[in-house]
């Protein structure tokens, strides 16, 4: 792994050409369940080794700032920021008022200017990304729901067996302008118990990628540069805390606030500060994604659009190779073969789905994605080895042992279908997906937050699959899992007749 991250005091470095040998601790959230997934990605793609975190869904790798370009292309990691300082064993005072002041006294404390120098190399790159970016800011998602987590969030909350207090509550900072209201907004906190799985901090998720570009980060030797608008985030877990994230956040932003003279501002900030406090760690970071990055790739969102990083994580389980057939006979709105075919491109993907309205959604993902493949490179852009079609579930028109990987988002039973269905369809599928995949060597990767009649429809076709391993993952506030299936040599009874 990492050594510990000691920052340390700024040793003078000379002011090197932009970004040339800055060094940078980026922490990445991902999935639950995926952390290793991801570092194995890092490893791959950027050469650094990570560490991943004892708190859920977390981890943290080192590399040199011009890399950042790179990093940003990451697949399975949801949101990104640059790590201020990292204490792995903090000793909070047991007396709220002395925490708390502890955490004031702490900005002043902390080696700040190298990881302001990554967020506003970061800042640069994002600015010349809007520039090419300007046609596909109008999203259709706006009146489609928000392409939150995957099957289904919201309404569903009340699953999630967790007590949080995720407060956007306006802080009592004592604001520095004539304003008497006692409060600037520059905060905003979440509290979790200590088994909370902290999936979903995404609460920038909805703000347009870069908030039309929020201008002016500090250039050197301008006397006249804009004072930057700020908020804490601050995410809370652990049970032995005297205070609430609220709290933290409110004292730890009105700190920065003097710290740097920079204004508060929740919704229209340039930096985003963020407190993760787990038990004894806490780590302060600089945010260097507004937007979660699983929204990649999908424009047309259903109710239930899986993350692309979590397609991403389940794809990854199954080790495609050149010319696999892979295919997600369940495909919604098509997060998954657009992510396979996005990332697999030397194998085939088949979409399909027998819900007309979710074909033509992906269908209209596809075509996003075909568009956007022609602006990039010239006029004769290649096509994307993927196909979506509309069909039923249960018979599928694929000749028997045909395909090599079968990857797909089960139906929940809440937004979509029923848990009562469900028993009937899951016997049914894994039935169907047996058939048409390859005995050996095939192999299946399902996620269903309905674990009961998955493993019970699996007991009854146990001829014909072998669980390997399960992933516990986190779908929009759902306890889910992912599992991966071994097709066994067994042959599955032919669907033909011969005449």
């Amino acid at each position: 792994g990492m050594a510990e991250t000691e920052t340390g005091p700024d040793l003078g470095s000379a002011p090197a050409e932009e970004g040339a040998e800055l060094a940078a601790v980026i922490g990445a959230t991902v999935p639950t369940g995926f952390e290793q997934t991801a570092a194995e990605e890092v490893q791959e793609k950027l050469g650094s080794a990570s560490r991943i975190s004892r708190e859920r869904g977390k981890i943290y790798f080192e590399v040199p700032a011009r890399s950042l370009p790179q990093v940003h292309r990451l697949r399975s990691v949801d949101n990104l920021f640059v790590v201020v300082q990292e204490f792995k064993d903090y000793q909070f005072k047991g007396n709220k008022e002395d925490a708390l002041k502890d955490l004031e006294d702490l900005v002043k404390e902390l080696p700040w200017t190298n990881p302001l120098k990554v967020w506003e190399l970061n800042n640069s790159l994002k600015k010349k990304k809007t520039k090419r970016k300007k046609h596909n800011l109008q999203s259709p998602a706006s009146k489609e729901k928000l392409p939150g987590d995957g099957e289904q969030e919201g309404s569903d909350q009340k699953d999630t067996r967790r007590q949080e207090d995720c407060a956007q509550d306006v802080a009592g900072v004592e604001p520095t302008g004539d304003q008497d209201t006692g409060e600037t907004p520059g905060v905003e906190a979440r509290d979790g118990e200590e088994e909370e799985e902290q999936e979903d901090n995404e609460q920038s998720d909805a703000k347009d990628e870069l908030q039309g570009g929020s201008g002016g980060e500090p250039k050197a030797g301008e006397g006249q540069e804009k004072v930057l608008k700020f908020r804490v985030t601050c995410n809370r877990a652990g049970d032995k805390h005297s205070f609430t994230s609220n709290e933290a956040a409110r004292d730890f932003g009105g700190a920065v606030q003097e710290y740097f003279q920079w204004k508060a501002d929740m919704t229209d900030f340039d930096v985003e500060v963020l407190l993760n406090i787990h038990s004894n760690e806490v780590v302060v970071g600089i945010a260097l994604t507004e937007e979660s990055l699983h929204r990649r790739n999908i424009t047309h969102f259903g109710p239930t659009t899986l993350r692309s990083t979590l397609a991403y994580g389940m794809l990854r389980l199954c080790d495609p190779q050149p010319t696999d057939i892979i295919v997600d006979p369940m495909c919604g709105t098509g997060a998954i073969p657009i992510e396979g075919a996005a990332e697999w491109p030397s194998c085939y993907h088949i979409a399909g789905d027998n819900n007309p309205q979710a074909v033509k959604r992906a269908a209209n993902n596809i075509c996003s994605l075909l568009k956007k493949n022609e602006n990039k490179e010239s006029s004769t852009s290649l096509g994307i080895p993927l196909d979506i079609i509309q069909w039923d579930i249960c018979n599928l028109p694929l000749r028997s042992g045909s395909v090599d990987i079968i990857v797909s988002d089960m139906p929940f039973g809440k937004r979509i279908g029923s848990k009562k269905k469900n028993w009937d369809l899951y016997p049914a599928c894994l039935m169907e997906m047996g058939r048409i995949c390859t005995p050996g060597t095939g192999r299946a990767v399902l996620l269903t937050q309905d674990k009961k009649c998955f493993a019970k429809a699996l007991s009854r076709l146990g001829h014909i699959w072998r669980r390997g391993q399960t992933v516990w993952v986190n779908v929009g506030g759902l306890h889910a899992a992912v599992y991966l299936l071994r097709r066994t040599w067994e042959r599955a009874e032919e669907k033909r007749s011969f005449w």
